[in-house]
């Protein structure tokens, strides 16, 4: 039987999932799934992630995995800004440095900190202010609803902490002296971009009407 409750969430990353289910804990009436078992050829739906724009690559993500599962879809596009770096990575965040192969996601996250950490040393500043912008984009009956939640900070010289993924080992959040990396789940929930996303986000889905599990 159709699960009328269930949405996909436009992404194989199981931290990502992780993330998300927790940040969505506070929405009992609704169950997220990973991409996996409900789309063709999940691993290509980062290919989607063309477009220069968090707001684009999110919306392309969700459209495509809405029409390859038929269910609502949640899709996200994030990116950390560094200021001294010109606002780069940007959307290219994901996969800013070239790693040969196909790297696991751990060994991009690595490269990816030591490409930035590299460059910011390379600029002789002390200009080290971050932050941290995702767009949430949720594909349901027929609606396409956006939202967007950013984190400010900065970025320190080494990495430090176990938690979380990508960049948040070097990414102290403004007025904290732990890295994501270094907090709980729930201090991270509390403050994180991603967390503010999805707050918006439910405030405009209730905003325009939208039923998210029916009766």
């Amino acid at each position: 039987m159709r699960k009328s409750n269930l949405i996909v969430l436009a992404s194989t990353n199981a931290d990502k999932y992780r993330e998300f289910k927790s940040l969505l804990s506070a929405y009992p009436e609704i169950e997220l799934a990973t991409a996996d078992g409900y789309v063709r050829n999940p691993g290509k739906i980062g290919f989607a992630e063309q477009y220069d724009t968090y707001l684009e690559n999110a919306a392309a993500k969700a459209r495509l995995v809405n029409l390859g599962s038929h269910y609502p879809s949640l899709a996200d596009d994030s990116g950390l800004e560094i200021d001294a770096l010109g606002g780069k990575p940007g959307v290219r965040s994901h996969r800013y440095a070239k790693v040969p192969g196909s790297p696991s996601q751990n060994d991009q996250d690595r490269a990816n900190i030591e490409m930035v950490l590299s460059e910011l040393r390379g600029k002789g500043t002390s200009d080290r202010s971050a932050r941290f912008v995702t767009t949430l984009t949720l594909v349901i009956e027929g609606v396409m609803v956006h939202a967007t939640g950013t984190l400010e900070g900065s970025i320190i010289e080494t990495p430090r902490g176990t938690q979380g993924f990508g960049y948040d080992s070097i990414f102290t959040p403004k007025g904290s002296d732990k890295t994501l990396a270094e907090m709980s789940e729930a201090e991270k929930n509390a403050i994180s971009h991603r967390a503010k996303a999805v707050h918006e986000l439910m405030n405009q889905v209730k905003a325009r009407g939208v039923v998210l599990a029916k009766p």
